[in-house]
């Protein structure tokens, strides 16, 4: 009777299957892979407003990677049993998206790029003491939400050693440069009082609706969890990295030179391009993007009648008081009020704008001393937090204003907050799209917001132009730097020396920033390419449209699809010359 009833059953699943059309077996598919990604990372989950799993932690051992491999690899073999040709534009957009970020999951697993799980900007143990600014804390279920993640974090800790330690045993590990300083991204969280720790901040503001006796409660049991599972967890990774992976860490900076690592720069390539190029062809377009940025750099230096070469006049900019901030609020003035400049010019530029505002806030004091000079972090899937810009205030001597508005119009608007939040605001897509997306197209746009600022009229001074071209600059310089260091065997100190030749960037950045790039190697090639693209994609158009352009409606046609490949955005494009 039992087997009789099982048969039925997959008869009838069978049957439905059979009868489903292209399109419901690839929202099907769309929805099962979205479910099984928030399951497997309740982190994730919470950020994009997805409350199942708010009292979880992720699992990272071996056998978690392994069975993500199979149901990634699964996912694919499912997509391509479906017929592209069958479907809407929209869905084909959102298929070929799918099988992109697939492909490059199932890469990462197969390298097993995870047994290096942190960079010198992120990692589990930086993201972690923030994780009272990313989660709910409105209600008492909230609370014992958050308390059960901090009581998780030993384990969670101890999974990431584990998995570490793997990559010690395999020759994957990070780079010398690389972990210089990482000390101090992990000691401040062991702390002998839980109310030293940045974690118990949560229950210092409890909201009005917690009555006092639960407030009494949950204060005491959050007390516990930092001391009995936080503490101990930083501190078995702090004793793991002194005794075991710092000494275990190779001089050798290329990624080239671990096992397989030519064939992975080369996967890290195409992935952070989506296109079929060499890590030569990048680093022959960096050098000519070079040439081309120095030589309008030297029309800025024109333009201030400055009397002096061009060494000179970036030893001026590095050198005299006017250009830097004497209090970190005045840094922080200065970003705002080009912003808010901003703000008021966008509805010429934009048809479409994102509804969520964005805030901003200092870099947290323990991992300024080692991260860039500025980040954002996207709007709360659900709508319950804004996106924010971070601004580094450690070090004011190595943050030049020259180079504020440039950096700031990359970070919220026209960059990252607008294109981010109004993708997060998109309707009618799968859910994969709004919260997931292309490193090229999301840093290629901030970046190309930075040369749009211009054209809108900012950058009224002569400084801020040339801090603007050497933000472009240093963009190109990541085309050469990292392509350099990691497949043409290139020097730190090799690398460091052409970014200070060709840029007016502080030193204390021009070192962080080589040390991200051999830690996170690939990544920085993202953001000229994409930036180049769409300006290529912007002359097409405006070539083919002349007098009918509008760049308002161009905007819409690069921004209203999410993030995309490139290939997917020529092809947006062109049906938006079409149509025009």
């Amino acid at each position: 009777m039992y087997w009789s009833y099982r048969l039925g059953v997959g008869i009838i699943a069978f049957l439905v299957a059979a009868c489903a059309s292209p399109e419901e077996e690839l929202h099907q598919l769309f929805e099962e892979a979205w479910d099984f990604q928030m399951q497997e990372n309740p982190l994730q989950a919470t950020n994009v407003g997805v409350h199942d799993y708010n009292d979880q932690l992720p699992s990272v051992s071996e056998e978690d990677y392994q069975r993500r491999l199979s149901r990634e690899q699964e996912f694919l073999e499912r997509l391509e049993e479906i017929p592209r040709d069958q479907l809407t534009r929209q869905d084909q957009i959102s298929y070929d998206i799918f099988e992109q970020l697939t492909v490059d999951r199932i890469g990462d697993l197969e390298f097993k790029a995870y047994q290096i799980p942190i960079t010198v900007r992120s990692g589990f143990h930086i993201s972690f003491p923030e994780l009272g600014n990313r989660v709910p804390l409105n209600n008492v279920e909230d609370y014992e939400n958050y308390i059960s993640r901090l009581e998780q974090f030993e384990r969670y800790a101890n999974e990431h050693i584990n998995i570490m330690r793997d990559g010690i045993d395999r020759g994957w590990v990070l780079p010398q440069p690389a972990l210089e300083g990482i000390e101090g991204s992990v000691e401040p969280h062991i702390v002998e009082d839980p109310e030293e720790s940045l974690l118990f901040e949560a229950f210092e503001n409890f909201p009005d609706r917690i009555d006092e006796e639960d407030r009494v409660r949950l204060t005491e049991a959050g007390k516990e969890a930092i001391m009995e599972s936080v503490v101990p967890g930083y501190e078995q990774f702090l004793s793991f990295l002194e005794d075991e992976y710092i000494p275990a860490s190779p001089e050798d900076i290329a990624i080239s030179s671990v096992p397989d690592g030519d064939a992975y720069y080369e996967h890290l390539v195409r992935h952070f391009t989506t296109m079929d190029i060499s890590p030569e062809e990048v680093h022959e377009i960096g050098l000519d993007e070079v040439e081309r940025i120095r030589n309008e750099m030297y029309e800025v230096i024109d333009d201030a009648d400055f009397e002096g070469t061009f060494d000179e006049f970036v030893d001026f900019l590095r050198t005299d008081p006017q250009f830097y901030a004497e209090t970190e609020e005045e840094l922080l003035r200065e970003a705002s009020f080009y912003l808010k400049k901003m703000d008021g010019e966008l509805p010429r530029y934009f048809n479409t704008l994102p509804r969520m505002p964005y805030g901003l806030r200092e870099v947290p004091e323990y991992i300024a001393p080692r991260t860039t000079t500025a980040y954002y972090r996207r709007p709360a899937g659900d709508g319950t937090e804004a996106g924010f810009y971070y601004l580094n205030t450690y070090d004011l001597p190595s943050r030049p204003l020259y180079e504020i508005e440039a950096l700031s119009y990359h970070e919220a608007v026209p960059g990252h907050h607008l294109q981010l939040a109004l993708q997060q605001e998109l309707e009618d897509i799968p859910d994969f799209r709004r919260h997931a997306g292309f490193t090229v197209f999301v840093e290629g746009w901030a970046l190309y917001s930075e040369r749009l600022a211009h054209e809108m009229g900012f950058y009224e001074d002569p400084y801020s132009d040339f801090g603007r071209l050497s933000y472009e600059m240093w963009r190109a310089l990541r085309l050469v730097v990292d392509t350099g260091m990691h497949y043409l065997g290139w020097t730190r100190q090799e690398a460091i020396d052409f970014m200070a030749g060709n840029s007016a960037l502080a030193m204390h950045n021009i070192r962080s920033e080589v040390d991200r790039y051999i830690s996170w190697p690939g990544q920085a090639l993202a953001y000229k390419t994409g930036e180049i693209r769409i300006r290529e994609l912007r002359d097409h158009a405006e070539e083919e449209l002349g007098g009918d352009f509008d760049i308002r409606t161009f905007h819409d046609a690069v921004l209203l699809d999410g993030s995309v490949t490139l290939e997917i955005l020529e092809d947006n494009i062109e049906a938006y010359i079409e149509k025009q």
